[in-house]
Formats: C-alpha cells, sequence, structure tokens
C-alpha cells in the first residue's frame, strides 16, 4: 500500500481524525496523499525503467506508470535490490529479522528463499505463464494481451543486496508491544519509522534505480493508534522504496502477513505504481493499488507455495482489467492473478 507523510500540523490532525474508525485491531496496508506529487508518465530520477499503460474506460482515459519497459519491445529489465533489516526494540522486546526464527533461519534468509527472489513454474487457468519470480508472473499475467507475442518480457528482481542490520529503539509514545493472530508482536508509529528510512536511504547511498526493501519481523506499524499495518511503499521524488514485516508462524493458521505475504503485496503494488501517483483510474478504485482489493479475502488474500523447502505464503493481486482496462489486456479476462472476477473497483482500490 502507498503512504506519505502528511506535514504541518493541520494536515497531521486531519489524518489522525481520519484514522479514528481504524482504531483498534484490523489488518491493513498504508495509503496516503503523496507529498512528492510526481507528475504522470516521469521516471523516477536517476531511473527506474518504466513504461505508462494507457486505456479508455467509459469514454475516459486512464493511465498508470509501471515498472519495467513497454511489453512491445519484449524487453527483460531486472532491478537491483537492497534489503535493509530493521532491528526494532520497545521496552524488553525485541525484533531482529537476521535473527533464526523457528525455521532455523533468519527471515531475510527465507526472504532471499522465496519466490519473490527464487523461481517456479507458474501455470494459471491451464495457460503457462514461465519459470520465473512470483511478480514476475503476475505482471505478465496483468500485461499477457501484449506479451504472449512478446516473450522476452520480463520484469525481474536482482539478487538482493543485505546490507548491515539498523538498529533503533522505538521512543515512548511512538511504540508499544500487543498480540494479534495470537502472535505478539512490537508495534512502530508509521511516521516515526519512516523518518528512519528516508535518512537511510541517504546514507547507505541506495541507488535510485533499484528497490530497497525495508525489512522488519514481528512488528506491525501504527498509524493514529489504529494497528496493524503489514507494509507500505512510497516515493522520496528521486527513490521508489517499500516496507514490508515478515510475521514468523509455527501455527498452522494463516495470519496476517505471514512470511513474505506483505512483501509480495507491496512489491506488487510497486511494481504496478512505483511513483505512487496512478491516481488516474476510475473514481470508485480512487488509487491503482493491486493488493488492497484483496487482503479481505479468505487467509488475508494469501496463497501457499513451496520452495526450498518452506511453504511460503503470497498474496493474490489484481489486474488492469480491475481497474478498468479492457479485458482482452491481462490473462483470460482475469481480474486477478488466482482467477477472481469482479466488477471494475469493486473492493476499492
Amino acid at each position: 500500500m502507498k503512504k506519505s507523510i502528511i506535514a504541518g500540523v493541520s494536515m497531521l490532525a486531519l489524518a489522525t481524525s481520519a484514522f479514528a474508525a481504524d482504531q483498534g485491531m484490523r489488518p491493513m496496508f498504508k495509503s496516503g496523499i503523496n507529498r512528492h506529487d510526481p507528475v504522470p508518465g516521469v521516471k523516477p530520477l536517476g531511473g527506474l525503467t518504466t513504461f505508462v499503460l494507457k486505456w479508455t474506460y467509459q469514454s475516459k482515459s486512464y493511465n498508470a506508470t509501471f515498472v519495467g519497459a513497454n511489453p512491445k519491445t519484449g524487453t527483460s529489465t531486472t532491478v537491483p535490490v537492497y534489503i535493509i533489516p530493521m532491528k526494532l526494540t520497545y521496552g524488553s522486546m525485541t525484533t531482529d529479522p537476521t535473527a533464526a526464527d523457528y525455521t532455523g533461519k533468519s527471515p531475510v534468509t527465507n526472504t532471499v528463499n522465496s519466490p519473490i527472489f527464487g523461481v517456479l513454474d507458474y501455470t494459471q487457468n491451464g495457460t503457462d505463464l514461465g519459470t520465473t519470480q512470483y511478480e514476475d508472473a503476475f505482471e505478465r499475467d496483468v500485461l499477457w494481451g501484449k506479451v504472449q507475442k512478446h516473450t522476452g518480457y520480463h520484469v525481474l528482481l536482482g539478487t538482493p543486496t543485505i546490507e548491515p542490520v539498523q538498529a533503533y529503539t522505538v521512543p515512548k509514545g511512538d511504540g508499544g508491544t500487543t498480540s494479534f493472530d495470537n502472535i505478539t508482536v512490537l508495534t512502530a508509529d508509521i511516521n516515526w519509522f519512516d523518518t528512519q528510512i528516508e535518512g537511510l536511504l541517504k546514507t547507505l547511498a541506495i541507488p535510485a534505480n533499484s528497490l530497497p526493501i525495508f525489512l522488519t519481523t514481528q512488528t506491525y506499524l501504527t498509524s493514529g493508534g489504529g494497528c496493524c499495518i503489514g507494509g507500505y511503499h512510497s516515493y522520496t521524488g528521486t527513490q521508489a522504496y517499500s516496507h514490508a514485516t515478515y510475521i514468523s508462524n509455527p501455527g498452522s493458521t494463516v495470519t496476517f502477513a505471514q512470511d513474505v505475504a506483505a512483501l509480495s503485496h507491496e512489491i506488487g503494488e510497486w511494481m504496478d505504481d512505483p511513483l505512487t501517483n496512478n491516481t488516474h483510474v476510475p473514481s470508485a478504485c480512487g488509487i491503482y493499488e493491486v493488493g488492497d482489493p484483496l487482503e479481505g479475502t479468505a487467509n488475508y488474500g494469501a496463497y501457499p507455495y513451496t520452495l526450498n523447502g518452506m511453504v511460503y505464503h503470497l498474496q493474490d493481486l489484481v489486474t488492469a482489467p480491475y481497474f478498468g482496462a479492457p479485458a482482452t489486456t491481462s490473462l483470460k479476462f482475469n481480474q486477478s492473478f488466482q482467477g477472481y472476477k469482479f466488477r471494475v473497483c469493486q473492493n476499492g482500490g
């Protein structure tokens, strides 16, 4: 879910008031007004490779900026990735994504070994999309009307560079601990957290043509006192980036943001809205967010995939026809990767 920091006292008060309905425990991803307001179709300074998908719905023209080359070129794009582990402490609780969990491996290691970066053969609704990464298979589904004849088209994530763990103590008033789905988690205010991220983007000198992923574990973010945010993606005006939490859950019941579920949500939304400015969609959608319409479905929209001896949970994502694009844009008229059929903008954006 896209996110922005609300600047100014009156705007901050408005944001807090608007979030009052979210007080308490509710799984969610963060959205908001983009404070940087980039121009549609303009790639980030320094550059991610992007193209603009255009369509007409009910006699109105719409467009959305996607990561990757124009699919008609059949070009493969590989985006460098940096994983920045975020170790957080509040009171007596510390959460560290570089420490081993119940699997005997760390969330960072399990993330790298997951279908986000590893490959599987994806056959959706009887069509083989190729042996590839999860998000690339999704994007090939989204643009199947174009890429089925341009088979070299891919949007791939490079082998991640793992940055040193970044340790922070969450200030009193910005943090806490709670239990969700019977799992004890640390909580941190999203505005405090994002301030740390924007500082790290500068001190770590992350290249603008990359995807930095700020990874937490056993942690949810909060906004206006409302919990629980599993992740967000944003844009500084020069750098697109993402946060996702990795919830380790040894139980048999799927929990919110379990293993790479939140990351699959956020990378899908980054891939189809890297500048967080794809508001040029039917008003019922509001914004072009491919994960949010499905997070309230069974198992928080997650589906199991096994790779490297571990069962991972990756979230279903909606395709372009969900936002009013022609049905022929995507594979077999699907409005989600897993084959859901919806009315246009049925669950918002």
